[in-house]
């Protein structure tokens, strides 16, 4: 759909909102409050998830307005995004319809920059619809998008060990939707066998969807089960609960950045932030 959001400007802000969590959080106040979702996909390094969110970025952009925020790994000497996801994503980059944005991680356990919180809020005020996060893709410590995302899609690959992965119990609970991607290469039948058979060992009811990112084989059933997911969870409160779930964690990580900007970073008080982050609201 054609997109009547300025998408100059917005990337402008976001580079002060990136930067400044004070005028950051009077941006967004200004801005009114509307409905978007928030979509998250995540897993294991190589298994296709830049590819994936390209495909799904694109055809939620015929009916919804659209952004992609890839979370890259942070260069060692500016501390900015290597721009490495973003160059994946061929067809998003050159949809006029889309905004896609690079993001640094910076270093932080889970892949998710505190600023990433402020970031998507503010797209959402702005106009988007549906906001992809895909992120660095860090095995087990890859948890901090189920605290943001509305729905999270985890993706597995045959050949990276995934088969292991799945029985973590870290990523077990962040997906919402599980993802076979790759399909088209050995082993990935028997990674999506044993991943139903592990969710239904472990009492979960979620779908498990085989894709080849590269060919688009299965990204239409994908992005119908996202949709469905996303139905199921309003009917049912679930998202109005994962929700209120972000907003606390936005407001904690505003809160450490602030008192990182203004004053000495404490040990202390950074491991209080993280045990708050990793145990409010379970």
């Amino acid at each position: 759909m054609e997109l009547k959001i300025d998408q100059l400007k917005v990337s402008r802000v976001l580079s002060i909102i990136e930067n400044d969590t004070d005028e950051a959080r009077k941006i967004i106040d200004k801005l009114p409050q509307r409905d978007y979702f928030v979509i998250g996909v995540t897993g294991s390094p190589g298994a296709g998830k830049s590819s994936l969110t390209d495909r799904l970025a694109c055809m939620s952009a015929v009916e919804k307005s659209t952004a992609v925020v890839a979370i890259d790994p942070s260069s060692p000497f500016t501390g900015g995004a290597f721009l490495g996801d973003r160059i994946r994503m061929r067809r998003a980059t050159d949809d006029p319809g889309i905004f896609v944005r690079s993001m640094a991680s910076r270093g932080n356990v889970g892949g998710l920059s505190p600023s990433i919180y402020n970031t998507v809020e503010f797209l959402g005020r702005s106009g988007y619809d549906w906001i992809y996060v895909e992120t660095v893709g860090a095995g087990q410590s890859e948890t901090d998008i189920a605290n943001l995302a509305d729905i999270v899609v985890l993706v597995l690959a045959p050949g990276l060990g995934d088969d292991v992965q799945t029985m973590k119990a870290g990523i077990m609970e962040i997906g919402d939707i599980f993802v076979v991607n790759k399909s088209d290469l050995p082993g990935s039948d028997q990674l999506f066998s044993r991943t139903r058979a592990i969710l239904e060992l472990s009492g979960k009811q979620l779908p498990v969807v085989r894709t080849n990112s590269i060919k688009g084989n299965g990204i239409e059933e994908l992005h119908k089960k996202i949709g469905e997911i996303l139905e199921d969870y309003i009917n049912s409160g679930k998202l109005s609960e994962k929700r209120r779930k972000r907003d606390l964690y936005n407001n904690l990580n505003s809160a450490y950045q602030i008192i990182k900007e203004h004053y000495a970073e404490n040990a202390k008080l950074e491991e209080l932030i993280k045990y708050l982050l990793e145990n409010i609201g379970r």
